[in-house]
């Protein structure tokens, strides 16, 4: 499976409200950012995701720019992602209008991801 495959089945992930975990590197040092969090480390990553799709739905991930560069051992990728979902406890629906970059590895075939960034514009 090649690196573009591997960030695609994982905004499929994301939608379905799959596992998000086994995307990420087991390693102490991989690290996630998101909108509002820094996640440092397989564990806290596999974690604070699993949290993330136990107390959300109706996730809409849709890519617009997707770029993957993809070299032997790293690939790195960088798209624009229109995103939204609702929290399960409140019933908000939040939506951005989305950046989102990362590095991945592979191991034995298996593309992962080392570090992610997920961003929002932020108007003054």
């Amino acid at each position: 499976m090649s690196a573009e495959t591997t960030v695609r089945k994982y905004y499929a992930a994301v939608r379905n409200g799959d596992p998000l975990g086994p995307y990420f590197a087991d390693h102490p040092a991989a690290v996630k950012f998101g909108i509002s969090e820094q996640l440092r480390g397989f564990e806290e990553i596999t974690e604070a995701l699993a949290e993330q799709t136990r107390t959300t739905e109706e996730w809409r991930v849709e890519s617009t720019d997707l770029t993957v560069t993809e070299q032997e051992s790293h690939a790195w990728f960088a798209d624009f992602v229109d995103m939204a979902w609702t929290d399960t406890g409140t019933g908000e629906r939040f939506s951005f209008e989305s950046r989102w970059s990362g590095t991945l590895e592979t191991q034995d075939g298996d593309w992962q991801f080392v570090s992610m960034h997920v961003s929002a514009p932020w108007e003054l």
